[in-house]
């Protein structure tokens, strides 16, 4: 191992840290330093090593809490027709978590031969979202998806039975990541994914595979004040300066321009059921919650 050297975390277990550098993988410590100052490397940080140890972390682009991932460029969102059907308000509170750190979102829809697709490029593509349809038969709906990953560290994510680990498989086959059937025969019931790591895709880019978000509250990724909520649904910020008052809370106020947007379906009305909701829980929240 050379004395030292700059690389990017790909995995962390047990206190052991995989770095990945242009000369190699190596796996390292980290010093202690980072716990008094309150951080503690996780996968997608860019590190500098010293003789085997972690001595600094660059500074972050992003970062969601749990699974601890640093530097995102997307999150890919993966929603299948049906078994599980789509659930939208969990679909929109990752969308959001997404906005407020600055990772771009995209909708890739799967089973699309089982169930109808359209509901979901109506609402999310209209409100310039990008969404893909895979059909594992056509052979360019995959690679549309590969090029979407091509040199950018993504992340996915998605209800568990949606079919994470099949479409990352059909990506890039040498991943080799185990799916849900194979992990029943396995007896490790049905969540196969249980620790944040990067796979470097053989086309250049590294993707993460999460558990899936049935098992997560949002919370866990990151929490949005309610002051802050609207700023994350991307198609309110046309009308939010039209209305009446400052403070609108974009819920049912009389001069809403959002809530106008709603009734004229400029905004569409799933979207703002979700709003109306993540906005009910953030006013439960507690300060200290905030911290």
């Amino acid at each position: 191992m050379n004395d030292k050297f700059s690389g990017i975390i790909i995995k962390c277990l047990g206190g052991l840290y995989t770095v990945e550098s242009p000369d190699g993988i190596y796996e390292c410590k980290a010093r202690g330093v980072f716990r008094n100052r309150g951080i503690s490397p996780c996968v997608g940080d860019y590190v500098d090593v010293e003789n085997g140890v972690i001595t600094e972390i660059s500074e972050r682009k992003n970062c969601i809490i749990r699974p601890p991932l640093a530097n995102l460029d997307q999150l890919i969102f993966i929603v299948s027709t049906c078994e599980p059907a789509p659930n939208y308000l969990i679909l929109d509170k990752f969308i959001a978590i997404a906005e407020y750190k600055g990772i771009t979102p995209v909708v890739v829809i799967t089973k699309t031969d089982l169930g109808d697709s359209r509901p979901i490029h109506e609402i999310y593509g209209r409100i310039g979202i990008a969404v893909e349809e895979v059909n594992y038969d056509n052979e360019t709906s995959v690679e549309a998806v590969r090029e979407m990953l091509w040199g950018k560290i993504s992340a996915f994510t998605g209800n568990s039975g949606a079919g994470k680990s099949t479409l990352l498989n059909a990506v890039d086959p040498e991943l080799n990541i185990a799916t849900g059937e194979i992990s029943r025969k396995l007896g490790r019931g049905r969540h196969t994914t249980r620790h944040a790591e990067l796979y470097k895709l053989s086309g250049g880019g590294y993707i993460a595979d999460t558990p899936g978000f049935s098992t997560f509250d949002t919370n866990r990724y990151d929490i949005i004040r309610k002051e802050e909520l609207a700023g994350c649904f991307r198609e309110f910020d046309e009308f939010t300066d039209e209305c009446r008052f400052r403070d609108c809370a974009h819920l049912c106020e009389k001069g809403c321009a959002v809530v106008a947007a709603v009734e004229r379906g400029d905004i569409p009305r799933s979207r703002h059921e979700s709003y109306k909701t993540m906005y009910e829980e953030a006013k439960q929240l507690k300060e200290w919650e905030l911290k």
